[in-house]
């Protein structure tokens, strides 16, 4: 058997291949944050696909943390049910799935630089960019309520039947926003130190870890570095993800940058592989690679080698729900089909 669809379990839960469907945000909600038929179809296809883990998009866990209107949310009960349908409908198809919550802190409302119906907040009063709204600098007060946010909204997922939640820490959002230097100028118990703006992103994890049950497994995405002097480094990261793995967290999805906008200096198949293959290494952690993997050969690799423990995918399962079934073939690997389909297998 390949060793892409190998199975893996954490905690509680067995994947049925190595394959995960990395969180894009579809901006396709209702502007009450709740989850759309879009959804349902959406990752639904890729569930019938053969996708392992399904982490769905960014999901706000209040509403000025949303990076646009159109953002999915969980800060309310009334978005747990249509939530709960879309897990209904993976399981019937052997899919995990969970959201991955998230907080955008500066980063809000991006569509219209920072200008939404409630003001962006962050670590400090430094905007993202030029012509950016200034966020306003959260108070110890606010962050603990940010905390409990993130707590309540594991709690929905619970209650929506989901298998796992993603916690947001990487890409420039707010939890990443606490962790790099470049957008943390506090001088609080939050600021200064690596472990003081770790402090967030691990009160965070602890409360979610809490909330959520105790046989489902909690992974984290982390910009491994900033791409920029002065920013976060990977060996940064490997510190965290200790701490992390302390807090109850089973696996860190190893992304990079958006923190400031600026592009990776270079960008090709596999340019971030590197970072899930150290941080497992270096912090004995489970990880997830993710970042221009295309080719099913690439993506056995990865899995062969130990470089990572699962793979994301992102744009090519957007051009290709069925690409696990496409590349079990390649590998000669006799997946299952659906059985409404199987006269094309």
């Amino acid at each position: 058997m390949p060793h892409l669809f190998s199975s893996f379990t954490m905690r509680g839960l067995a994947l049925r291949n190595r394959i995960m469907m990395s969180p894009m945000a579809m901006y396709s909600a209702g502007e009450d944050g709740a989850a759309t038929d879009w959804h349902l179809a959406h990752y639904g296809a890729r569930a019938v696909g053969g996708v392992g883990l399904i982490v769905c998009e960014a999901t706000a866990v209040e509403p000025r943390g949303r990076i646009t209107t159109r953002d999915l949310g969980l800060w309310d009960d009334g978005q747990v049910e249509p939530l709960a349908r879309i897990v209904r409908f993976c399981h019937e198809h052997g899919a995990a799935v969970g959201p991955q919550l998230a907080h955008a802190g500066r980063k809000a409302f991006s569509d219209h630089k920072g200008v939404g119906p409630q003001a962006p907040v962050g670590p400090s009063a430094v905007a993202y960019d030029e012509g950016w709204v200034l966020p306003q600098t959260l108070s110890a007060g606010e962050i603990d309520a940010i905390v409990a946010a993130f707590g309540a909204a594991a709690q929905r997922a619970a209650a929506a039947g989901c298998d796992a939640v993603e916690i947001h820490a990487a890409h420039g959002y707010l939890l990443h926003q606490f962790l790099s230097p470049l957008a943390n100028r506090r001088d609080d118990e939050y600021g200064g130190t690596p472990q003081n703006r770790a402090r967030l992103l691990l009160r965070v994890a602890a409360t979610v870890r809490e909330a959520w049950p105790g046989e489902k497994p909690i992974l984290v995405r982390l910009s491994a570095t900033d791409w920029t002097e002065g920013g976060l480094t990977v060996d940064d990261t490997v510190e965290v993800a200790r701490l992390l793995q302390a807090q109850g967290v089973d696996a860190v999805d190893c992304s990079s940058g958006g923190l400031l906008p600026l592009p990776p200096p270079k960008i090709g198949p596999g340019y971030q592989v590197p970072f899930a293959e150290q941080v497992r290494r270096d912090a004995a952690v489970p990880t997830v690679a993710v970042g221009l993997i295309s080719t099913p050969e690439q993506a056995e690799e990865i899995i062969l080698n130990e470089r990572a423990d699962l793979v994301a995918l992102g744009r090519e399962l957007l051009r290709d729900p069925y690409w696990p079934l496409h590349a079990a073939r390649r590998l000669r690997h006799e997946a299952a089909w659906p059985w409404q389909y199987e006269r094309a297998k």
